[in-house]
């Protein structure tokens, strides 16, 4: 179990991810050759989707296809006895400006090392030695250190992981690992363990399925935001209650100021 000394020092995070291009007719002729590669080992049981049809209902799950479009992150911290959960969102339609100002935010956030990860021992407040995300080992957190380099953008601190053994990555939380209590096959949906634990649930809007129409579509960038940070909010009180301690409030939770990144 975690103690709530190591929960005030984690910063909790989300993406949300769109295919690079609105129509895969935009692809230039040698990502359509791969893509085409890619297609045929995604699963298509009914075997009634086209190659531009699979790009448009599966690319965005894939780094070398998408972009990210928002990354959301909150923390936990304590006032007068009581907690309080604010968040922050990464948003808009230039994936660069967004990895960008992520990169700088966390790296001005971060206690760990430039060599060895290691905690540094510092009095500082709402500075993180842990990065947490459902699912993030298989997906936000590789998907992040991809695209930082199709960018040709220097990595995060926390997220430069080339060449570290398993071990040496301490820092990183996944809750999806934590319910797996050691099951390699378990996959379970965040939206899911908020039900069994009576956590609000982040999908009262959208969901993952619509993100991509929402973005390219409806140009709704804050909408996105809005629903990336819920899902932020849900991973961190998922940790509260995995280590048995209470949910914050709703009246405790804030939102900072969003700024759209064009």
């Amino acid at each position: 179990m975690y103690t709530k000394d190591h929960i005030l020092r984690m910063l909790f995070l989300d993406i949300e991810t769109a295919r690079y291009h609105k129509d895969y007719e935009e692809l230039s002729e040698g990502m359509k050759k791969m893509w085409e590669l890619k297609a045929q080992n995604i699963d298509n049981k009914e075997q009634t989707l086209s190659i531009a049809e699979k790009y448009y209902d599966r690319a965005a799950i894939y780094a070398e296809f998408a972009r990210v479009i928002c990354i959301s992150v909150g923390f936990i911290y304590e006032r007068n006895g009581e907690m309080f959960l604010r968040t922050k969102s990464f948003f808009g339609a230039n994936e660069k400006h967004i990895l960008e100002d992520f990169r700088d935010f966390i790296d001005e956030k971060s206690e760990l090392s430039n060599d060895k990860f290691k905690i540094q021992k510092t009095n500082s407040s709402h500075k993180f030695n842990y990065l947490v995300a459902h699912n993030g080992k298989e997906f936000d957190f590789p998907f992040l250190g991809r695209r930082f380099l199709v960018n040709q953008l220097k990595l995060p601190l926390a997220l430069e992981l080339r060449g570290k053994k398993p071990w040496e990555i301490h820092h990183l939380i996944d809750t999806m690992e934590l319910w797996k209590f050691g099951d390699s096959k378990n996959f379970t949906k965040l939206e899911l363990l908020c039900n069994i634990f009576d956590i609000p649930t982040p999908k009262d809007d959208i969901d993952g399925s619509q993100v991509g129409e929402v973005f390219w579509k409806d140009e709704d960038y804050e909408r996105i935001a809005v629903y990336c940070e819920k899902d932020v909010i849900a991973t961190a009180q998922l940790i509260l209650k995995y280590n048995l301690l209470p949910l914050i409030p709703e009246s405790h939770i804030q939102f900072t100021e969003r700024k759209t990144l064009l």
